[in-house]
């Protein structure tokens, strides 16, 4: 597909998302019932020629669905910062995708009211095949910004990126620092009201890191409203106001961000000694 049918593609009607839906004016996202199951399959086919043999001869195993999110609902106020604790695996940055509009959920509905910057994969929506200037209209499509509206910001966005002449060469010669570099450029230029973070990001070289923190911390006392995924109980007690706690897809707790803190820590703290007693008693039985 060329660049021009990818364009029209994404700059079409269909492709954006209606981020104004008729809910009440204080509320930022609403999430009613969101289950999310993806197919895995049975068989381990390393190679295309064993998954082609294996298809011929009418071997395969069938794909079962795993079910990562289970009936997930919660709403978030405008101006709230709502953190996401879970083990690894749990499906918070699942969640954090079907919220930004990256996977589409088996069930259930979300909705949005305001502009998200969704802080993932920050270069997850470019072609490498493509220059960074056309990454960034690519990228902007995707993040429902208009062609016109690009226009306006682009030289803001290489002045921001810091690329200067590379914004021209394919993004495939680009390092990882430069693609996550633009990636974090055109997302924060939105002016969104929503930040979606899975983890708070260590963008590029030490300059730009110390450039993209204080834009966060900007944009988090201006009143964005932030959905933040952290394995630091620390940073998320210091930024949230309010927590889940999701297991094995599952909501476990909500509420006051000190008190699921304090669950979570105490839960966590239980399958340590759990499995610190588990290795004791294995290693006891070996050895005598």
């Amino acid at each position: 597909m060329s660049l021009m049918e990818k364009l029209k593609r994404l700059f079409g009607s269909n492709t954006v998302r209606n981020n104004t839906p008729a809910i009440d004016s204080d509320i930022a996202i609403k999430v009613e019932h969101i289950t999310m199951e993806f197919k895995v399959s049975n068989d381990k086919i390393d190679t295309l020629k064993e998954y082609v043999i294996r298809t011929i001869k009418r071997n395969k195993s069938e794909s079962k669905k795993v079910k990562v999110l289970d009936d997930i609902s919660f709403t978030i106020k405008r101006g709230e910062k709502l953190g996401i604790l879970g083990f690894n695996g749990a499906g918070k940055s699942t969640l954090l995708r079907i919220i930004a509009g990256i996977y589409e959920p088996s069930d259930g509905k979300i909705t949005i009211n305001g502009k998200i910057a969704p802080l993932l994969e920050l270069s997850a929506g470019f072609d490498k095949n493509y220059s960074g200037k056309d990454n960034i209209y690519l990228n902007g499509a995707l993040l429902s910004m208009s062609k016109e509206y690009l226009d306006e910001k682009y030289d803001e966005i290489v002045e921001y990126s810091e690329l200067g002449d590379y914004i021209n060469f394919p993004v495939k010669n680009y390092s990882k620092g430069m693609k996550a570099k633009l990636g974090f450029s055109i997302a924060t230029l939105i002016d969104p009201d929503i930040l979606i973070i899975d983890e708070i990001l260590s963008v590029g070289d030490i300059k730009f890191r110390k450039k993209s923190g204080e834009k966060i911390n900007e944009m988090m006392a201006e009143g964005v409203t932030v959905l933040l995924v952290s394995h630091s109980i620390n940073q998320v007690r210091r930024i949230c106001d309010r927590c889940i706690w999701i297991d094995n897809g599952k909501m476990i707790m909500e509420g006051d961000a000190d008190e699921v803190c304090d669950a979570y820590v105490e839960d966590a703290n239980y399958a340590k000694i759990k499995k610190e007693k588990k290795l004791k008693r294995k290693l006891r039985k070996k050895y005598g």
